[in-house]
C-alpha cells in the first residue's frame, strides 16, 4: 500500500492528523484481528446466517466498529461514506473485514453497517468479488464453516 501511495499520493488523506490516524488504523488492520480472521476466513462465495461470536472474536468486531465509528465521526468529510474523507488506503485495508462481516452476517450498529455497505458497493470491490466468484478451487474447510455458521442465508 505504501508503494501504491508513493505513486498516487492521494491514497492517503491530505490532512496530517487524518493521514496519521489512517496510517495507524491501516497498520492495526494489517497486524491485528487474529481471532476474527481465524474464526471467519475469507470466502466471497459464502453467505451465511451467522452465529454469536466468541468473546475473542467479539472483541475484534467491537474494535473494528470503534475504528470505523471514530473515523467517520472525526475525520470523514462531507456526505461521502469513507473513513478519512476521500477513499483511501485505510478503506482498502478494511475491505476484507467488510466482506467478512457480510459473509458471516455480523450484526453491526448503523454507522458501521452503512460503512460496510459503502465498501461492498465500491466498483473496485464489486470487480474483485466478481473475479473471486469465478475461481473454481474447492476448499473442504468451507463446507465445515457453512455447517457451523448455519449455511446460506
Amino acid at each position: 500500500m505504501e508503494t501504491l501511495a508513493e505513486q498516487h499520493p492521494a491514497m492517503w488523506p491530505a490532512n496530517a492528523m487524518a493521514r496519521a490516524r489512517a496510517r495507524s488504523t491501516s497498520a492495526e488492520m494489517h497486524a491485528g484481528f487474529t481471532a476474527l480472521r481465524t474464526a471467519m476466513p475469507m470466502n466471497l462465495k459464502l453467505r451465511l446466517k451467522g452465529k454469536p461470536a466468541s468473546p475473542e472474536v467479539q472483541r475484534d468486531i467491537d474494535r473494528v466498529v470503534e475504528i470505523w465509528e471514530e473515523a467517520r465521526t472525526w475525520f470523514a468529510t462531507g456526505d461521502g461514506p469513507w473513513l478519512f474523507g476521500d477513499f483511501s488506503v485505510a478503506d482498502a485495508m478494511f475491505a476484507p473485514v467488510a466482506c467478512r462481516f457480510d459473509i458471516y452476517n455480523v450484526p453491526l450498529p448503523s454507522v458501521a453497517a452503512a460503512y460496510r455497505d459503502a465498501i461492498l458497493a465500491h466498483p473496485a470491490l464489486l470487480e474483485w468479488r466478481a473475479a473471486g466468484l469465478l475461481e473454481s478451487e474447492a476448499h473442504a474447510h468451507y463446507d465445515r464453516l457453512a455447517d457451523e455458521y448455519g449455511g446460506p442465508r
